[in-house]
């Protein structure tokens, strides 16, 4: 049986943390910064957890089982 190979479009787009949860970055933070509040930019640097219903998929594009 061969190797599984690791999606590298999905292990450049998500992160496992120590204790194994999945993060990902929020989406509408990459430009047009001038229309929109100081606040929600800084809200949307954090950091946001994958959706249970996506974990399989992901996990799948990543080489975990």
């Amino acid at each position: 049986m061969p190797k599984m190979k690791t999606s590298k479009t999905a292990a450049k787009r998500f992160k496992t943390t120590g204790s194994g949860r999945l993060r990902r970055q929020q989406a509408m933070r990459q430009h047009l910064f001038e229309k929109k509040p100081s606040t929600r930019t800084r809200r949307l640097a954090a950091d946001a957890d994958v959706h249970p219903g996506d974990l399989p998929k992901i996990k799948r594009l990543l080489g975990e089982r």
